[in-house]
């Protein structure tokens, strides 16, 4: 078992280092087949300097989606916080989210293809895609209270599931698009068809 030691030298910057070597790493390698080996040699740290920031790979992983997670949030806060009509916010939020996807498929795809096999990520994902259900089901709450439109639409309907069924959709959706998948690969069409589903199910 590696010791918590103490990092050698002043360098600051050393769980930064991890954290990119670890995401550079991720484009070219499965994160299954990636060892804390080669992660501790790209990012040219000690053993000890690893285990002191990280207890392990999939701590890296949850750091680095986490900071993506909380990217996601920021996109999304024009619709969530109601800072204008649904029809802008939502198309902006959903093309915000769509950038960031591509900027972190690496990251994104690896949380992806591996929270349901590991129990430590599969908390952090469901943990993290509950706040976006969360935001979404307080966004829906509102418009409900404010739009009659709205209300008499949403009559009956469980806005939980709902709004998971939503956010679930749109992970999938930019996944696809994170693998280059047709038709999603084409930006324009997934935000048009994410932006349609959503307006489809809340407001028309």
């Amino acid at each position: 078992m590696a010791r918590r030691d103490e990092p050698q030298g002043n360098d600051a910057d050393l769980r930064e280092r991890i954290l990119d070597a670890t995401r550079d790493l991720l484009a070219d390698r499965a994160f299954d087949a990636l060892s804390v080996a080669e992660i501790i040699a790209a990012a040219r740290v000690s053993r000890a300097s690893f285990y002191f920031y990280f207890a392990g790979k999939p701590a890296v992983l949850a750091e680095l989606v986490r900071r993506a997670v909380g990217a996601g949030h920021e996109a999304a806060e024009p619709w969530t916080q109601a800072k204008a009509g649904p029809h802008e916010t939502l198309r902006s939020g959903i093309d915000a989210g769509a950038e960031l996807w591509l900027a972190n498929a690496a990251v994104l795809r690896a949380i992806v293809e591996n929270w349901a096999s590991d129990p430590q990520l599969r908390e952090l994902w469901l943990t993290q895609m509950k706040t976006f259900t969360d935001a979404t089901i307080s966004r829906i709450e509102a418009d409900r209270q404010a739009d009659p439109a709205v209300a008499a639409r949403l009559d009956g309907v469980d806005v939980r599931a709902l709004a998971a069924t939503l956010t679930w959709t749109g992970e999938r959706l930019y996944y696809l698009a994170a693998c280059g998948v047709p038709p999603f690969d084409d930006r324009k069409t997934l935000v048009d068809t994410l932006t349609q589903l959503w307006l489809s199910a809340i407001y028309r």
